[in-house]
């Protein structure tokens, strides 16, 4: 028998490590980790461990004289007080350590790097969201000394590679099949899985858009990596230069920074509207690197027949221009058509607060807020939300806010352009009105 590990107590301090005299253990993605064939159970790791992570394991320990251990060695180590300095340098001065935040993982024997960008195209469009994340990539890349890059997969997509370059990429990654005319997730997920494989990135970012949200996972179980969906802020460790990947958790409570320090690429998704768009640069130049996918349409189960556009209305919030969004002080589902009707005069997208959602008056991908969607459209109305800290996150970047609430004090009133106090229910339908017959000969003046 050895000494047991309890992985759930380990924190890779690695005293224990230091503390055995015959080098029985290691430290492997940040546990301590017993050799079997070395561990002599003497039992001095387990005096020196700080949160009682080790344990002798010997059934017949009672009958099995055991060699005196040091009665102060336990005391050497307190987590309240710095680690000793023969603690604190091992991750400097030992050779036989693994930290993965300090060795960066290979494959095919060379070093993963680079911040790769996945350009969304579908339907002769690009995401936004795509071009604000090659913004953000710019950051992200300075900060650890590496290159920007951009995929595109699609069909035809040869307008698409000059917008990439003039956004701020450096190199453009092509994957051009008619296989991938429409999206898909087997084929999409094949062709950039091909690429990573090949190229190996380290760093990998898309939108949290529902195309994102579909390929990305099926990405990453393919490479067998981590990913961090939805994240709001991305950062660079200027310790460890791994990717600090924040998102809300916990419905929105509080705000979680995650770190994949043992297998690459890092892959995130990241809400549209969130970071700022970057100025575009015509001119601009890059390397460009076409790469032949052989595809077989017959082993692809899933077949578009018909693509539907849908109108502003129904719009993803995400894209929305316009967004008419209300709270709580609607006071009930039948209320909603004030709301409703102002949109369709607009032309908006309906949407709500946490508590709207909550209350059943919409569904959750209608909800604006940390738990919810980052907007930026043009126009945002909000009528009878009171602003809490949670909804504001999500749509105080738009590009104009008009608030319309009943208490002079409310904190979405801080954040608008224009704030009306008053009764909703006389002001809501007054502006739907006064909207209607200005747009109704087009553009109001």
């Amino acid at each position: 028998m050895t000494v047991a590990v309890d992985n759930s107590k380990c924190i890779g301090c690695g005293a224990c490590i230091v503390e055995c005299p015959i080098e029985a253990l290691d430290l492997i993605d940040g546990i301590a980790v017993v050799n079997p064939k070395i561990c002599d159970n003497n039992g001095k790791c387990v005096l020196v461990c700080p949160t009682n992570a080790l344990a002798l394991n010997l059934p017949d320990q009672a009958n099995k004289p055991t060699q005196a251990l040091d009665p102060e060695a336990g005391a050497r180590f307190d987590l309240k007080d710095p680690l000793p300095d023969t603690v604190k340098d091992y991750a400097q001065d030992n050779q036989k350590k693994t930290i993965p935040a300090q060795v960066v993982p290979v494959a095919g024997g060379d070093v993963w790097s680079g911040v790769w960008v996945i350009i969304e195209y579908t339907n002769g469009k690009v995401a936004p969201v795509s071009w604000e994340l090659l913004g953000e990539g710019r950051k992200l890349a300075d900060a650890i000394g590496c290159g920007l890059s951009g995929v595109i997969t699609g069909h035809q997509v040869d307008s698409v590679i000059p917008e990439a370059f003039a956004y701020g990429a450096e190199r453009v990654y092509v994957v051009d099949h008619p296989v991938l005319k429409d999206y898909r997730t087997e084929p999409y997920a094949e062709a950039i899985t091909s690429l990573v494989t090949k190229y190996q990135p380290e760093i990998i970012l898309m939108g949290a858009t529902s195309m994102g949200r579909d390929v990305f996972p099926a990405i990453a179980t393919r490479v067998q990596t981590g990913l961090t969906a939805d994240c709001t802020v991305l950062g660079i460790d200027p310790e460890t230069k791994l990717l600090q990947q924040t998102r809300p958790a916990f419905g929105g409570n509080i705000m979680a920074t995650i770190l994949c320090r043992s297998s690459r690429p890092q892959m995130a998704t990241v809400r549209p509207r969130v970071m700022a768009m970057p100025e575009r640069v015509d001119g601009r130049e890059g390397e460009l690197i076409h790469e032949e996918i052989l595809f077989d349409e017959t082993n692809i189960r899933t077949k578009v027949l018909e693509f539907i556009s849908s109108d502003a209305k129904s719009a993803f919030l995400d894209k929305a221009e316009i967004i008419v969004a209300v709270g709580l002080g609607l006071a009930a589902k039948r209320n909603m058509v004030l709301a409703e009707e102002l949109a369709e005069v607009l032309g908006a997208t309906i949407a709500g607060s946490r508590g709207a959602v909550e209350a059943g008056w919409l569904t959750h991908d209608q909800q604006v807020g940390q738990s919810g969607v980052t907007v930026r459209p043009k126009v945002y109305i909000a009528i009878g939300i009171s602003g809490a800290i949670q909804h504001l996150v999500g749509m105080e970047t738009s590009d104009f806010i008009i608030a319309i609430n009943n208490d002079p004090e409310a904190s979405i009133l801080k954040v608008a352009n224009y704030g009306i106090v008053g009764d909703l229910f006389q002001i809501v339908p007054a502006l739907t009105a006064e909207f209607k017959k200005r747009l109704q000969h087009g553009v109001a003046n």
